[in-house]
């Protein structure tokens, strides 16, 4: 049984999309795309630099924008499908629920919205190195913190204010080695970033919605969603609230997944499958150059 996922923002890098826009077809797509957001993708994801594209009103499009543009070259028939926060509109869109199109303005929106409630205050994010869940998230939550994304394998981002993030570092919990602050710009997936929800809540009237075509995942609590408005709903509210990749995992596991194909910019959720499920295949479309190895994968595992 085949699952596809998604990665969610961080893991872009400069030049990244250049490889993919070789491919038939790919540079008219992105183009299109560009025009229908009024942002130049293909100036992005090839020449612009690690600052430019750690802006969340550009990152979060050009991450759907590749992730669309590998599932198509791969051309697979997944039996499951996730994506990591940004990642689930890349998800949705491959599911059928929305096309490809609305799942680039309806990101340009939330990029947009994101990027406008991180100015209100001054927020960030930190990863925290080592330590056991079950004694960091009540640490976090004495420090006034939100465990905003659980990623399984004992990996947790906390957010919250710079003051919070500042106090964390001073007074990690228990069996956490390091507490890295992380190059974004706010404290994404947590009720700081309520006004960016309001505006995609008023954003969605216009979108044309289908019940998902493969079982879709949600990375709010790792349950299967069956309804294309459930799935809309989810995307909404997961701005505010936390990622729980780990209960994603947990559900690829109970499922019976066998292997995990990364979209691009690919390796982030990778690397997390292979420490939480073991057993399970995996691979990472990082250029094109691994698209046949991805099927051959595929090959092997999907049609269940």
């Amino acid at each position: 049984m085949l699952v596809l996922v998604a990665p969610g923002q961080g893991a872009q890098t400069p030049g990244f999309l250049t490889p993919w826009l070789d491919l038939p077809g790919a540079a008219d797509r992105i183009a299109a795309w560009s025009d229908a957001i009024g942002l130049d993708l293909a100036h992005y994801g090839t020449h612009a630099d690690a600052d430019q594209i750690r802006d969340t009103a550009v990152a979060q499009p050009l991450l759907v924008a590749a992730g669309l543009l590998s599932a198509a070259a791969l051309d697979a028939s997944p039996s499951v499908i996730a994506g990591h926060s940004v990642g689930e509109i890349t998800a949705a869109a491959l599911a059928g629920v929305i096309d490809d199109e609305a799942a680039l303005r309806f990101v340009r929106t939330r990029g947009l919205g994101m990027a406008e409630a991180a100015a209100v205050t001054e927020t960030g994010m930190a990863a925290l190195l080592g330590g056991d869940p079950d004694v960091t998230i009540p640490h976090l939550e004495k420090l006034g913190l939100t465990a905003a994304n659980v990623n399984g394998s004992g990996q947790i981002v906390a957010a919250g204010t710079a003051a919070q993030i500042a106090a964390l570092e001073a007074d990690k919990p228990e069996g956490v080695r390091r507490v890295v602050a992380l190059k974004v710009a706010g404290a994404f997936h947590t009720h700081h970033m309520a006004p960016a929800v309001e505006k995609l809540r008023a954003a969605v009237g216009d979108l044309t919605v289908s019940d998902p075509t493969v079982r879709y995942v949600s990375n709010a609590d790792g349950h299967t969603v069956a309804t294309g408005t459930e799935v809309i709903a989810r995307l909404v509210g997961q701005v505010a609230n936390p990622v729980r990749w780990d209960l994603c995992m947990e559900t690829f596991q109970t499922l019976g997944v066998t292997a995990l194909v990364e979209l691009s910019p690919g390796g982030t959720l990778t690397g997390l499958a292979k420490r939480a499920l073991p057993g399970v295949k995996t691979l990472a479309l990082k250029t094109p150059d691994d698209l046949d190895a991805a099927r051959a994968l595929i090959s092997e595992h999907a049609g269940a």
